[in-house]
């Protein structure tokens, strides 16, 4: 399949990273099987593959945190067999991390200037009032923002937090940025200003490698894009030879025309029904119903309340007024416990903050909210491998063990992991926060399946999702949130992504309250 692949001509000239047949083994597993990647110069060059493909390992490699078992790394025609962290700086290669590497204690002054600290004359003293007005113009000559003046890291917005972190990278004039997945936490407003600091950049003759699993952005950001498959290169185009269809085929080697599965499911009774719930500044007179075997869907921007109304359900933070109903009782969860003892499950945005523990194992993960049922005096260890196990094959994750670490997953499995621990629990009604947020395109398809699965056993599903076309394929009915408020209603299969935007960003005319 690859030989017929057309790869990009690399001139050495125009070269700025060359990798040769890489090869990086960690223990029995092998992450890169010979994989080869020519970024030239001045260029955006998108890296795509599902998790587990190789992109990760490839980047550390590049970074110097791991060393090739075989193979070499060239930097302007330079081979090294072994890079460190201090050197790829020197070389002028930074990154820009998925996790945002800041102090939280500091201000935004000095995170910026972390290391190369403004002094006051003559003195070891900080000149902070010259680091804050220096990062207040470089924030608004790159973003066209202003961010509060004395504000901790801390108490920024991922966002915000984000472009402090570019904005440091920058200071250092690099040749080469590397962006991990940098729109994974962004709205599109916010997307939108990093795509035109990255053309900008790119213009001005720095070179750019894009990790993202969102391939629309490959499609319109990208000069040229390598697919990793298994540890492979096994494609390498300019993108406007391709499609992301195309890339999204070749990342799974299969056809992908059937992404969101078709349900057939007959709707139940009522249950969930929510009336009139109100939180002063989060959200006002939210009232709808879930029934059994429906997936509803949630969105609306940064702000809007939506994500406000999941915590409000599962007991996380508390409304003023309004009425819980679940299978008919009143149900107004005052905690997470609380919710779950009315089998409510939630899975949260960041899997890896809040819904796995990342040093525990699969089994004591899957296990952890219903310990009950395997203890009785002493744990049921035989039962609880056992159940584990059905759950790990049933959900088809992808790991060495029912014992290895969740830490050792993608990110993925990590999700689906977070899943199994309430399909364990028997719950009833899910609440999924940005459910395939970071995660490949192989494992959303699986996972919109395990959503088909709930629903099809009767459960109701909410999914709070930024993504319009995954929303508008996998749910049948979609309410649009705007400033705290359930604005309109949606049936999912008499709509488009164009028609969501529009009413979630306030361009739709006539927007109605729904109650």
């Amino acid at each position: 399949m690859t030989a017929s692949i057309p790869t990009l001509p690399a001139e050495n000239d125009d070269v700025i990273i060359r990798f040769n047949r890489v090869v990086k083994r960690f223990g029995g597993a092998q992450a890169l099987a010979g994989a080869s990647l020519a970024i030239r110069r001045g260029t955006v060059h998108g890296l795509v593959g599902q998790n587990g493909a190789g992109k990760s390992t490839l980047i550390k490699l590049l970074a110097g945190l791991h060393t090739p078992d075989e193979g070499q790394i060239e930097i302007e025609n330079k081979p090294y067999d072994r890079l460190t962290p201090h050197l790829c700086q020197e070389l002028g290669i930074h990154f820009i991390h998925q996790d945002r590497l800041l102090v939280p204690t500091l201000t935004v002054g000095e995170a910026l200037f972390l290391g190369r600290e403004t002094r006051l004359g003559g003195t070891p003293f900080l000149d902070r009032r010259a680091m804050q007005r220096r990062a207040s113009e470089l924030l608004a000559n790159y973003f066209g923002v202003g961010l509060p003046k004395n504000a901790l890291i801390g108490e920024l917005s991922t966002a915000e937090r984000q472009i402090v972190q570019i904005t440091r990278a920058l200071l250092h004039k690099p040749k080469v940025l590397v962006f991990d997945e940098p729109t994974a936490a962004l709205v599109r407003r916010e997307a939108d200003i990093l795509f035109r600091l990255i053309r900008r950049l790119r213009d001005e003759g720095v070179t750019i490698i894009y990790i993202s699993h969102y391939l629309n952005e490959i499609e319109t950001l990208c000069d040229h894009v390598t697919v990793l498959r298994n540890g492979l290169d096994v494609a390498s185009l300019p993108i406007g030879k391709t499609s992301a269809k195309a890339i999204a085929g070749l990342m799974i080697e299969r056809d992908i025309a059937d992404m969101f599965p078709k349900r057939q499911v007959d709707l139940g009774e009522a249950i969930l029904n929510v009336r009139a719930l109100s939180t002063p500044n989060r959200f006002d007179d939210v009232s709808f119903t879930l029934r059994r075997g429906e997936v509803l869907g949630i969105t609306g921007l940064l702000g809007s309340g939506a994500k406000d109304l999941i915590r409000t359900l599962f007991g996380l933070e508390q409304a003023a007024s309004g009425e819980i109903e679940i299978e008919g009782r009143a149900a107004q969860p005052r905690s997470p416990a609380k919710a779950v003892s009315r089998r409510l499950a939630l899975v949260l945005e960041d899997r890896r903050g809040h819904g796995v523990g990342l040093d525990l194992s699969l089994t004591e993960n899957i296990t952890l909210p219903s310990l009950s049922r395997y203890s009785f005096g002493f744990l049921n260890q035989k039962r609880e491998r056992s159940d584990a196990n059905d759950l790990i094959k049933r959900l088809q994750i992808k790991t060495a063990g029912r014992d290895a670490p969740v830490r050792t997953l993608s990110g993925g499995n990590q999700q689906k992991v977070a899943i199994a621990k309430w399909l364990s629990r028997q719950s009833e009604i899910y609440l999924l926060d940005e459910p395939t947020v970071g995660v490949d395109i192989g494992s959303k398809v699986e996972i919109y399946s395990l959503i088909g699965e709930l629903a099809a056993r009767g459960a109701g599903v909410i999914v709070l999702s930024s993504d319009l076309p995954e929303l508008v394929g996998i749910t049948d009915r979609i309410l649009v949130f705007f400033r705290g408020r359930l604005i309109r209603e949606l049936d999912s299969s008499k709509t488009t992504t164009d028609e969501v935007l529009s009413i979630s960003t306030g361009a739709s005319e006539g927007l109605r309250h729904v109650g």
